[in-house]
């Protein structure tokens, strides 16, 4: 049988140039016919609104269909303006969350209520005393320390009852901190709203969330110590003051600056040489105005604000003779109350300048016009920013406006993140 196809093709042979010319002349006529019929159907669409809807409806129940057999939902693996929405308006949620602890809590220091509550555990805390017993059993374990035996020998106990719950009340706000960041992540994540470079961020945010839980306490236990000298005034240690403010502030700023990042995006501008001397410049008086407010925490720590209550002189120098007393040097910088209060006013005047500065470059170049709201507010906030300290200086630091100065320096980084977000680059 083989024998007799070959002899077939021998004796009968196939012109194979002929047929794949006709063949692709067939295949070029099949093309152009298909295209006018498409042609002819995108007209008819155009012309017939009941077909293109029914068009429309076909395709989406499709992809709904395809969406639905699969074993994870679109929205679980490519995030989209919705996801986006969602989890920016939570990080800003959150950043104020942080700003109501930290305000909190410089109200909890002014009033002197911080080492109300000589112990701490995580859950067994959050109920307060109720009975009469539970309170006047609080109230001996706080006479046991040097806060009581120095300072407030002769505190009632109802005087006992309002500083313990401004401290209480600080660590509730704190816990409820750490539920808005915890609860939430283990929803996204589970729901699949977080990118990979997100997820890291926002474990990143959780765990400085309980560092910073960690570190209040760590900072509470150095006013409860015995010091070496029984006359020394019992107060937490400065050092350990400005690494819990300091590290509030980093937490409200990634979770500013994510959220900002996430709801608003980034403006396309052209990458000039103006634009890029801008953005370094809003870089570094964004740095400054961080240092500023955490040079505050030493002022707080240490009295600072009570020593010279005047302005601009410090008494009557400008540079008071006490300023590098302590030995050695570097340790005037923070220990000395008079070397403190001189580095705020400096830091302070210095981020002023700055920010004016800023100011009065952005006024010569072509921005979008939430960017310039952006820098005319942080430069209006600075001035009232630097108002607010003065007053507080000169009427020596009294409780309802040092908490208003607290909240002004909040307000002023919060404006310096969103400037910086307005100048970013726009992802590649």
């Amino acid at each position: 049988m083989k024998y007799c196809i070959v002899q077939l093709f021998y004796l009968c042979p196939i012109n194979w140039s002929n047929i794949v010319s006709v063949n692709a002349a067939c295949v070029c006529r099949a093309v152009t016919y298909a295209c006018n019929i498409s042609l002819l159907v995108n007209r008819c669409m155009l012309r017939t609104p009941q077909l293109r809807q029914w068009l429309v409806r076909r395709g989406q129940s499709t992809i709904t269909a395809e969406a639905g057999s699969s074993s994870t939902p679109a929205a679980a693996t490519v995030p989209n303006a919705a996801t986006n929405r969602i989890l920016g308006r939570w990080l800003l949620g959150c950043s104020g969350l942080v700003v109501g602890a930290v305000v909190l809590g410089g109200v909890t220091r002014l009033t002197e209520s911080g080492l109300s509550m000589v112990d701490w555990h995580l859950v067994r805390e959050m109920k307060p005393p109720q009975t009469q017993a539970e309170w006047e059993a609080e109230f001996a374990k706080y006479q046991q320390f040097p806060e009581f035996k120095i300072l407030n020998h002769d505190i009632t106990l109802p005087e006992f009852k309002f500083i313990f719950y401004m401290e209480w009340g600080h660590r509730m706000w704190g816990r409820l901190v750490g539920l808005a960041y915890i609860l939430p992540t283990i929803y996204f994540w589970r729901k699949g709203y977080f990118t990979r470079s997100m997820k890291g961020r926002v474990l990143g945010l959780c765990g400085f969330v309980f560092f910073q839980g960690l570190l209040g306490w760590y900072m509470v236990k150095s006013g409860l110590e015995e010091k070496p000298d029984s006359y020394d005034i019992p107060r937490v240690s400065q050092y350990r003051l400005s690494a819990h403010l300091g590290s509030a502030l980093l937490l409200y700023c990634a979770s500013l600056w994510t959220g900002l990042t996430l709801l608003m995006p980034a403006h396309k501008l052209a990458e000039t040489k103006k634009l890029m001397q801008l953005r370094r410049f809003a870089k570094g008086t964004g740095g400054l105005v961080f240092l500023t407010a955490l040079s505050g925490a030493y002022v707080a720590g240490l009295d600072a604000g009570l020593v010279y209550n005047s302005f601009p002189k410090m008494g009557d120098r400008w540079i008071p003779d006490d300023l590098l007393a302590f030995s050695p040097t570097l340790k005037n910088f923070f220990e000395n109350p008079t070397t403190v209060q001189f580095d705020h006013r400096i830091l302070a005047i210095s981020s002023l300048t700055a920010i004016t500065g800023l100011y009065l470059f952005s006024r010569k170049m072509v921005l979008p016009r939430r960017a310039k709201i952006a820098i005319t507010l942080l430069t209006a906030m600075a001035y009232g920013q630097v108002a607010l300290g003065i007053s507080t200086l000169l009427l020596y630091v009294p409780t309802p406006l040092a908490a208003t100065h607290q909240s002004g320096s909040v307000a002023l980084l919060s404006l310096a993140i969103w400037v910086l977000s307005e100048l970013r680059k726009v992802p590649k």
